[in-house]
C-alpha cells in the first residue's frame, strides 16, 4: 500500500491561495488605516487648535478692548493733571461705562493713591507689581489680585500716565474677571475637554473650577504653561495629576497670558480606537471568508487529483475496472485524467494479449522451464 504523504496536495493549494489573498490584503487594510488614524489624528488636533485659537482671539479683543480705553484716558488733561478732583468726573465714567470696571483710580509715583471712581478711602498701592512694573518704564502693567476692594480675584491694568514728556503717575482699572472666566470655563469640549487662562507668573485667571479662580492658583509649573512660549498654538501631550495622559493646546495671548484647551488623550483619540477596532472586526470576517472560499476551491482543485492518484493506485494492484471519473473535463485536470484512461486501457491490452500465452502455458502443464540448480527440467524437449 502506498504511503499517504505528509503534508499533501490540499494543504499545500489551500495555505498558498490564503497566503495569495491575505498579503495584499494585510497591506491595504495597513495603509488605509494609517491613512484613517491619520485623518482623525489631524481631526483631533484640528478641533483643539481652532477651539484654542478662537478662545485666544476673544481675550485679546477683550483685553485689547480695555488697554485701549485706558490708555485713550491717560492722555487726557484731566487725568494729567493729578488732581483729585479734575480726575474725578473722569475716573467714574470710565468705572460706570465698562462693564467690568469696579474701579477707576490713579496713583502718584511714591505709591499714594490720589484719584478713585468710588468714595473709599485712597489706599497707598506702592507694593504692588501692576504700579512697579509702570514706574520702571512697561507700557503696560499688569496684576491679577484678591482686590482690597471688594476682596474678590481681580485683574488690573494699569498704564503710565505723562505730563510735558516726564511720567506724573499710573492710571489703573481694577477688574472683574467673572465674564472673561465664565467664557471661558463655559468652553466644552466632548465631557472632559476645557479651556482655562492663566496671567504672565502663571496664576490663575479663568477655570472651570471656581476655586481655582478663587485662590488665584498659581500653575506655574503645569506643563502646557512651561510649554507654550509665543502666539502659536503650540500641541503637548500630559499627564494629569489623576495619572491620565492629556492632550492640551496652549498659546500666548498678547498680553503674555497662556491660554489653554485640553481635553482627555482616551477621549479625544476614541474614534481612533473604534476605527481599529471595527478595522480588525472586518478584517477578520474578510480573512474567514478568503478561508472559505479558499478551501472550497482548494477542494476543487484537489479533489479529481486525489481520486486519479486513488484510481492510478487501483490499476497499479491490477484492479484494471476501476471507474475514472472527469474524463470530460477540457482542463489539465481533463487530460491527466485522459492519460491515466489511456494507461489503464493499455495495460488491460497488454493483458489480453498475454492471456492466450498465459492458458497454453497452463495447459502443457507448466512453464516447462526449469531455474539452473532448482532441479527442474524442460519437459518440451525431452521424448
Amino acid at each position: 500500500m502506498a504511503k499517504r504523504p505528509t503534508f499533501g496536495i490540499f494543504p499545500k493549494v489551500l495555505l498558498t491561495m490564503i497566503a495569495v489573498a491575505v498579503i495584499p490584503l494585510g497591506a491595504i487594510w495597513y495603509v488605509n488605516q494609517r491613512s484613517a488614524v491619520e485623518r482623525i489624528e489631524s481631526g483631533v488636533d484640528q478641533q483643539l487648535g481652532d477651539r484654542a485659537e478662537a478662545v485666544g482671539t476673544y481675550v485679546d479683543a477683550w483685553a485689547d478692548m480695555n488697554v485701549k480705553m485706558l490708555r485713550q484716558n491717560a492722555a487726557l488733561d484731566e487725568i494729567a493733571s493729578m488732581d483729585a478732583k479734575r480726575q474725578r468726573r473722569n475716573l467714574v465714567a470710565m468705572a460706570n461705562e465698562y462693564k467690568a470696571v469696579y474701579l477707576a483710580f490713579t496713583i502718584a509715583p511714591d505709591g499714594t493713591n490720589i484719584g478713585r471712581s468710588d468714595q473709599d478711602t485712597p489706599k497707598n498701592y506702592g507694593d504692588r507689581l501692576y504700579v512697579q512694573q509702570v514706574l520702571r518704564g512697561a507700557p503696560l502693567g499688569q496684576q491679577v489680585v484678591i482686590s482690597r476692594t471688594n476682596g474678590q480675584p481681580a485683574l488690573i491694568l494699569s498704564v503710565p500716565i505723562t505730563a510735558e514728556q516726564k511720567l506724573a503717575g499710573v492710571l489703573a482699572i481694577g477688574m472683574t474677571i467673572n465674564d472673561v472666566s465664565s467664557s471661558i470655563a463655559g468652553v466644552q469640549i466632548g465631557r472632559s475637554g476645557h479651556a482655562f487662562l492663566l496671567d504672565n507668573t502663571g496664576k490663575v485667571i479663568a477655570h472651570p473650577r471656581k476655586e481655582y479662580v478663587e485662590a488665584l492658583k498659581d500653575l506655574s509649573q503645569h506643563p502646557a504653561f512651561l510649554g507654550a512660549s509665543d502666539l502659536a498654538k503650540k500641541r503637548i501631550v500630559y499627564t494629569d495629576e489623576r495619572g491620565h495622559s492629556v492632550l492640551a493646546y496652549a498659546r500666548k495671548t498678547k498680553q503674555d497670558w497662556t491660554l489653554v484647551v485640553q481635553q482627555d488623550l482616551d477621549e479625544a483619540y476614541a474614534p481612533i480606537v473604534a476605527a481599529n477596532r471595527n478595522a480588525l472586526v472586518l478584517l477578520a470576517l474578510t480573512l474567514l471568508l478568503v478561508a472559505l472560499v479558499s478551501y472550497l476551491l482548494a477542494q476543487r482543485l484537489t479533489r479529481p487529483i486525489r481520486s486519479l492518484t486513488r484510481i492510478a493506485d487501483e490499476i497499479s494492484r491490477g484492479n484494471l475496472k476501476a471507474s475514472i471519473p472527469e474524463a470530460a473535463r477540457s482542463d489539465e485536470i481533463g487530460a491527466l485524467t485522459g492519460t491515466v484512461d489511456r494507461l489503464g486501457a493499455s495495460i488491460k491490452a497488454a493483458m489480453a494479449r498475454l492471456a492466450p500465452a498465459r492458458a497454453e502455458s497452463t495447459g502443457s502443464g507448466g512453464t516447462g522451464w526449469k531455474r539452473p540448480g532448482s532441479g527442474l527440467v524442460d519437459r518440451s524437449s525431452t521424448g
